[in-house]
């Protein structure tokens, strides 16, 4: 499932900012409403992607068209649409067993 007006933005540079990928697109002649790099939970460190949305759908397929393979910073531009994510399973390891507290006197 694609989201039309949003696009995913991968390989960048770990010191990329959210600012300097807006200046990006704007200089293009393009209407970006948000940018929203992705970073670790735990650290704050970049994962080294993003999303950008744009007002329409003709400006986010102009931003695929223009930056896909581009070098910034150092690195070849990913660019293209969004998918929505997969949901995903729960399923530790598909454990049928029951994963409370075991008794003392079990062997495992």
């Amino acid at each position: 499932m694609e989201e039309p007006k949003k696009i995913y933005i991968g390989n960048l540079e770990y010191s990329v900012t959210e600012s300097e990928l807006k200046s990006l697109f704007e200089e293009k002649g393009l209407n970006v409403e948000e940018v929203k790099l992705i970073s670790d939970k735990y650290t704050g460190r970049a994962k080294g992607f993003g999303f950008a949305e744009f007002a329409t759908e003709e400006d986010a397929q102009k931003a695929i068209d223009q930056l896909n393979g581009q070098e910034l910073k150092g690195r070849t531009l990913r660019v293209n649409k969004a998918q929505k994510m997969k949901p995903r399973k729960n399923n530790f390891g598909n454990r049928d067993r029951f994963s409370g507290p075991r008794p003392r006197n079990s062997r495992f």
